[in-house]
C-alpha cells in the first residue's frame, strides 16, 4: 500500500505516516495539502514523501481523509529552500512549510483566484492627491493606503468608506480570475526624473552583468546616495526580460515613498506584502505571484517565501536592519535565507545599506560578495554638518537643552523642518511615588510600566499588558505619583508649549498604530513649510524629507555602555541613519547629538571618520575576541513558571554536550538568566553555544534536538533554539 509522510503544523521534529486510499493514489503529489485524522480532530497537513514502507505497523496507520490540492503548492526550488531552512534553524518542518503559506491556505481555503473580489484604484484614483478629501480623514487615509499598496479588500475598512470613494469614481471593485494578464507584452517604463551620477551608472552596469546567474552584491551607499535609483534601473532590466523581482524592506509602513517610486516608474502589476494585509488580500497577492501575473513584489521578511513563476532578482534594502530577524517561533533571518534562495534560483541578490552589518561587510572583505560603493550624495545634496553637544550641567526641558532649542528656532525661522530623534515612546518610562518610592511595575515581567499620558494607561513594553493609572500609591496611600524620565509623548507636549504656532508630528508605534496614520503624517510633512517631527527609529528608516535641515538626537547615552557586544554596531547604524535625514536635497543640513559623554571614542570615531572607519575597527575587535562573524553561535532558550525547571533543563543540555562532544572549540556559557529574566509570567533562562566551525556546531545541534525530544522534562516547559542570534533574549 502507498504511504504518505505528512508534515503537520506542530512543534515536533517529525512527520506522520498515513495510508493513501486507493481512490486517491493516482492524485497524490508531494507538496499538496491533505486532510488527515490527528487525535480526535481533522488536521491539515502537507505531503512530504510518498513511499511503500513504514517503520510502524501498517495495520494501525490511519487513512488520509481527502486532498485539498491537485498539484504542489511549492516549486521545487522553494520546497528545497524551506527544507534547508528547517534543517539549518532546527525547527519542525511542518511549522516551516505552513509558515510559508497564507493563513487562508493553512485553514484549508482553495488555492484558486476564482470569485475573489477586491477593491482597486481607478485611473482617476491613481492620480488623485486626496486634497479634496481633507474633510473625510478616513477616506483620505484609505486612498493614500491604496496608492501605496495598490489593493485593499473590504475587510480592512468599513463598507461606507469604500462606497464613498467608489461614488467619487476613485476606486472600483473587480473580480480576480485565473486568467493571467500578459504584462510582458505591454511593458513600458517611465523615464527616471533623476540624472545618474558616474558611481550609480557603474554600479548598475556591474550588477546587470550578473543577471542570469547567482552573485551576491553589497551595495553600500551613504544616505541620500541614490541606492533606490540603482534598484529601479536593475529591476527595469530584469522585468524587460519577462522575469519577476522581489524587493525586501524592513517594515512596509516605513517606506511609502519608495513604494510610490516603484509604482510610478513601472506600469506592471506590483504586489505589496505586509502583516497588516487582510487574509483575503494576502491570498490574492500570493496567487498572483505564483501564476506570474505580478511582476514586482515588495514586502517584509515573510515575503521571501512568496512563490514566483520566474524570479529574476532579489533586493534586500537596509540589509542591516534587525527587523529581518524573526524573534519568535521560527527564528530565521530573512536576509540570510534570501542569499540562500538566490543561490538556489541561480539569480543575483543585492544587499543595500548605508550602514552594512559587520557580517555582510566581512563577506565582502573576504570576496564572497561583490562590494559596490556609492560615496557621494545624489543631485546637489551635501553631507550634513555634525556637532556633539555636551549637556553636563545644562537645564533640560523634556530632554531638550537650551542650545538645541535655539538651533530649532533658527532652522524654523528659515521655513525649514526639524527632526528630533528619541528612541523611547510613551510619556515617561517610570511612575514613582514621591513619598515612599514605590514604582509601578508589571507583575508578569518585574519591569517598570511606561506611563502613557495620552491613553491614560500604564503599559508594559515587554508583554504589552495595560493597567489603569492608580489614584494613589498602593503601598503608602499617597496621591503624589510622579512620572520620571521622558519619552516621545512628553517631548511632543513640551514642543507644543515651546512652539505653539508650529505643527508637531509624533511618529512612533503608538501614533501610527491605525491604518493609514503614518501615510497621513508623511503626506502632511511633505507638503513643506515649518514643521517639527518627533519620533523613534521609525524616522530613521528609508524616509526622504526634502525640507528637514536639522536633526537633533536627544538621548543615546544608554546605548554607549551596553553589555551586548552588538550594541555599538546598532548604535553606529542608527546614528548614521538618523543623521542622514538632514540636508537631503539642495538645503544644507545640520545634526546635533546631545550627550553627557562628548569624549566617548565611539562618538568621535563616527563624527570624524564615519561608519566605514567604525566598521573596520569593530571587525578587528571581533576577530581578536573571536566573536561573530569570526565564530558561530546558537542560543538555547528555556522558560518556566517556577524558575527552577528551566535552569535545570539547560544544565542538563550543558552536561550532555560536554559528555557527548569532547571538543575544546565548543564554548558554552550558562545557564544564565536572560537579559529580561521574566516576561509575561515566565522566568527566562538561556545557554549560549559558540564554535569556530559552523558545520560542527550544526551537527551538535542536530544531535541535541533528537536527544531533547526524548527527555520528559522538555514537555513541561518552553524551549527553543536560536541559530545565529543577533541579540540576547
Amino acid at each position: 500500500m502507498q504511504i504518505a509522510k505528512v508534515a503537520l503544523p506542530i512543534r515536533l521534529h517529525q512527520v506522520f505516516d498515513y495510508l493513501v486510499p486507493d481512490n486517491l493514489a493516482q492524485s497524490m503529489v508531494i507538496g499538496q495539502r491533505v486532510k488527515v485524522p490527528f487525535g480526535a480532530r481533522q488536521a491539515i497537513g502537507i505531503v512530504c514523501e510518498l513511499t511503500e514502507h513504514s517503520e510502524f505497523d501498517i495495520t494501525k496507520l490511519k487513512k488520509i481523509h481527502s486532498l485539498l490540492d491537485h498539484q504542489s503548492l511549492f516549486s521545487d526550488k522553494l520546497w528545497y529552500l524551506l527544507h534547508w531552512a528547517a534543517d539549518y534553524y532546527h525547527y519542525p518542518v511542518g511549522e516551516v512549510l505552513f509558515h510559508a503559506l497564507p493563513i487562508l491556505l493553512r485553514q484549508g481555503r482553495s488555492a484558486s483566484m476564482d470569485e475573489t473580489l477586491v477593491w482597486q484604484l481607478t485611473e482617476q484614483g491613481k492620480i488623485c492627491d486626496g486634497t479634496n478629501l481633507s474633510r473625510s480623514v478616513k477616506q483620505q487615509a484609505l486612498l493614500h493606503l491604496m496608492q501605496a499598496g495598490q489593493m485593499v479588500d473590504s475587510d480592512s475598512f468599513s463598507a461606507t468608506i469604500f462606497k464613498a470613494l467608489s461614488d467619487k469614481g476613485l476606486i472600483e471593485k473587480v473580480a480576480l480570475t485565473t486568467q493571467i494578464k500578459d504584462w510582458q507584452k505591454a511593458l513600458t517604463c517611465q523615464q527616471s526624473p533623476f540624472e545618474l551620477n558616474q558611481q550609480q551608472s557603474l554600479a548598475i552596469t556591474q550588477i546587470e552583468q550578473q543577471l542570469g546567474q547567482f552573485s551576491a552584491c553589497l551595495l553600500e551607499g551613504i544616505t541620500g546616495s541614490g541606492k533606490t535609483e540603482v534598484y529601479l534601473n536593475v529591476i527595469q532590466s530584469v522585468i524587460s526580460q519577462g522575469k519577476q523581482a522581489l524587493v525586501l524592506v524592513p517594515e512596509i509602513g516605513l517606506t511609502p515613498q519608495t513604494i510610490k517610486r516603484f509604482q510610478e516608474r513601472f506600469n506592471v502589476p506590483t504586489v505589496i506584502l505586509h502583516s497588516a494585509m487582510s487574509d483575503k488580500a494576502r491570498l490574492s497577492a500570493w496567487l498572483q505571484c505564483q501564476s506570474g501575473e505580478s511582476a514586482i513584489v515588495i514586502g517584509t521578511r515573510s515575503a521571501l517565501f512568496t512563490p514566483f513563476k520566474d524570479l529574476g532578482i532579489i533586493i534586500v534594502d537596509e540589509e542591516h536592519d534587525s527587523s529581518y530577524k524573526q524573534q519568535e517561533g521560527w527564528r530565521y533571518h530573512a536576509r540570510d535565507l534570501a542569499i540562500v534562495r538566490a543561490k538556489i534560483e541561480n539569480i543575483p541578490i543585492i544587499l543595500g545599506s548605508a550602514t552594512p552589518s559587520l557580517e555582510t561587510l566581512n563577506n565582502a572583505k573576504a570576496n564572497r560578495f561583490e562590494h559596490v560603493l556609492l560615496t557621494q550624495r545624489a543631485g546637489n545634496a551635501k553631507l550634513a554638518k555634525q556637532t556633539i553637544l555636551d549637556i553636563k550641567g545644562l537645564v533640560l526641558s523634556a530632554g531638550l537643552s537650551q542650545p538645541l532649542i535655539e538651533q530649532i528656532k533658527k532652522h524654523l525661522a528659515n521655513n525649514n523642518q526639524v527632526m528630533l530623534f528619541l528612541n523611547r515612546r510613551g510619556f515617561s518610562p517610570l511612575l514613582i511615588c514621591h513619598d515612599c518610592g514605590w514604582i509601578a511595575e508589571c507583575p508578569r515581567c518585574d519591569k517598570p510600566y511606561t506611563y502613557h499620558q495620552n491613553q491614560h494607561k500604564l503599559i508594559c513594553h515587554h508583554c504589552d499588558s495595560h493597567r489603569n493609572i492608580p489614584n494613589q500609591c498602593p503601598k503608602c496611600g499617597s496621591t503624589h505619583l510622579v512620572p520620571i524620565g521622558f519619552g516621545t509623548e512628553q517631548l511632543e507636549k513640551q514642543l507644543n508649549v515651546l512652539f505653539p504656532d508650529i505643527p508637531v508630528s509624533r511618529i512612533d508605534r503608538d501614533s501610527t498604530a491605525k491604518k493609514g496614520a503614518l501615510d497621513q503624517y508623511l503626506h502632511t510633512i511633505n507638503q513643506g513649510g515649518k514643521h517639527i517631527l518627533v519620533g523613534t527609529q521609525i524616522l530613521a528608516k528609508g524616509h526622504h524629507f526634502a525640507d528637514v535641515t536639522l536633526v537633533g538626537i536627544i538621548d543615546v547615552d544608554g546605548a554607549l555602555f551596553s553589555s551586548d557586544f552588538r550594541a555599538t554596531e546598532r548604535f553606529a547604524q542608527i546614528y548614521t541613519q538618523v543623521s542622514g535625514r538632514a540636508g537631503r536635497e539642495a538645503k544644507a543640513g545640520e545634526v546635533i547629538l546631545q550627550t553627557y559623554h562628548p569624549d566617548h571614542p565611539l562618538l568621535n570615531l563616527l563624527l570624524h571618520k564615519g561608519y566605514q572607519a567604525f566598521a573596520q575597527q569593530a571587525l578587528q575587535e571581533r576577530q581578536i575576541t573571536q566573536l561573530p562573524p569570526f565564530s558561530y553561535q546558537a542560543l538555547i532558550h528555556a522558560a518556566d513558571r517556577n524558575n527552577q525547571s528551566a535552569p535545570q533543563f539547560l544544565q542538563k543540555i550543558h552536561d550532555w554536550l560536554r559528555n557527548q562532544f569532547n571538543d575544546a572549540s565548543l564554548w558554552i556559557l550558562g545557564p544564565a538568566q536572560a537579559n529580561q529574566p521574566k516576561r509575561a509570567g515566565y522566568h527566562r533562562w538561556q545557554l549560549l553555544l559558540q564554535h569556530h566551525h559552523r558545520a560542527q556546531l550544526q551537527h551538535m545541534l542536530s544531535q541535541l534536538v533528537l536527544q531533547i525530544e526524548q527527555w520528559p522534562e522538555s514537555k513541561n516547559l518552553r524551549w527553543s533554539i536560536d541559530v545565529d542570534p543577533i541579540e540576547g533574549w
